[in-house]
């Protein structure tokens, strides 16, 4: 007899030690773009994410129990992702340097490119290039941003495994439209470094792997705390 209960369980994709040419990129494309959720790597900790869409957005939001003040950010492949939003000089030169890497940049979208649940409430966007081999062939086959949030339940610490990622899945709920991409465990890292480039002058929102210092060298006029 079928567990009734597995049926609604989250789902465990194990792709330890495969490249991404060894993973079905297609099918996890499929899956997010009808409406799936997925936990996948990045270069800091696992993430929770969708496609930008309003309703998938909607849906990570309710699963994580996300305050309305608090966004998800966009992992894109590159500038081209989101060439809406309103890039500064001074956006594009941190993004020149510092992408792909651990660095999120806050940008205006004043044309409401993005739904509410990525958008702050004062009109900005947070994106992301990350490193993690992964991330880029499988934006390449969802043809576009996936939103990301850290993979954890209320009061737990981020996923740092796949294991993690469904542990967190499974606490929170998550049913059978989960897919946890399990690429083994993370190695410790900071968490990414948020800079505003919404103003005329960016200033770091949250420090995480990229110091300020290095910051500086590539834009000396940055605030920082």
């Amino acid at each position: 007899m079928v567990d009734g209960a597995h049926l609604m369980a989250a789902r465990m994709l194990d792709i330890r030690g495969l490249g991404p040419q060894d993973v079905d990129l297609d099918a996890v494309a499929a899956h997010v773009r009808a409406g799936g959720l997925l936990a996948y790597p990045t270069e800091t900790v696992y993430g929770f994410g969708s496609t930008a869409d309003e309703a998938s957005v909607e849906r990570v939001r309710a699963l994580k129990r996300r305050d309305a003040h608090r966004p998800l950010l966009l992992l894109v492949r590159d500038a081209a992702d989101v060439d809406g939003l309103v890039w500064t000089d001074a956006a594009r030169a941190l993004a020149d340097v510092f992408w792909p890497g651990a660095l999120t940049l806050v940008l205006s979208d004043p044309r409401g490119a993005f739904p509410a649940g990525v958008r702050n409430a004062q009109g900005g966007v947070a994106v992301r290039v990350s490193p993690h081999p992964l991330l880029g062939p499988l934006l390449d086959h969802v043809g576009g941003p996936l939103t990301s949030t850290s993979a954890n339940a209320p009061g737990m610490e981020p996923a740092r495994s796949g294991e993690d990622a469904m542990r967190a899945a499974e606490a929170l709920g998550a049913g059978p439209d989960m897919l946890v991409l399990g690429a083994g465990t993370l190695p410790p890292s900071s968490p990414s470094t948020i800079v505003d480039c919404t103003g005329r002058v960016p200033f770091v929102l949250r420090s995480g792997s990229v110091p300020l210092t290095r910051l500086r060298c590539a834009l000396p006029e940055i605030h920082g705390r």
